[in-house]
This record gives C-alpha cells, structure tokens and sequence, in this order.
C-alpha cells in the first residue's frame, strides 16, 4: 500500500467569488486533479474559504492549480487547515 490516492486540502481562491461544491480543481495544463467539496465566504478568515480533494502529491506542493465559475478561470492556492487559529484554552 502506497497511501491515499487523494488528500483533502484547504483551498483559498484568489480574489472574493467563493468557490461551491462540485468545482473541478484543475492543474495549470488543464489537468483535472481534483473536486471541491465545500465551499463558502469565511467571515472569520475575511476570504473565501473551500475545501476538496485533490492528487495526494499536489497536497502539500505549491503547485498552482485553478477552477472555472460561469467561464471564469479562478486560481485556487493549498491552504492549511484551520483557516484560522483556535482561541481557546485546553485545560
């Protein structure tokens, strides 16, 4: 057993349109490497916030990848999860 074939990332779409679920997530050659699973605004983050599946090779990587919504190419950047830090205390 070599691991997972697909990992699931934290995705953060550059500009404000956020991204739904059922987006292909594709490579920069148009590769398609993976799927959005959620997706929405963050208010606590102040950005669009996604996540999905994507290659597990492309997890970790600073590979630039990208979506469509309506025609327009939107770049999508792996995000660590949480988008935000926790705030409380353990104790």
């Amino acid at each position: 057993a070599s691991g997972p074939v697909r990992r699931r990332v934290g995705l953060k779409p550059d500009g404000r349109q956020p991204v739904r679920a059922g987006a292909i997530i594709r490579d920069d050659h148009g590769a398609e490497v993976g799927i959005v699973t959620s997706g929405g605004f963050g208010p606590s983050a102040g950005h669009p916030v996604a996540m999905g599946f994507v290659r597990a090779d492309l997890a970790g990587a600073d590979v630039p990848l990208h979506t469509e919504i309506r025609g327009n190419r939107i770049a999508l950047a792996v995000h660590p999860l949480p988008f935000t830090p926790h705030r409380y205390r353990r104790g």
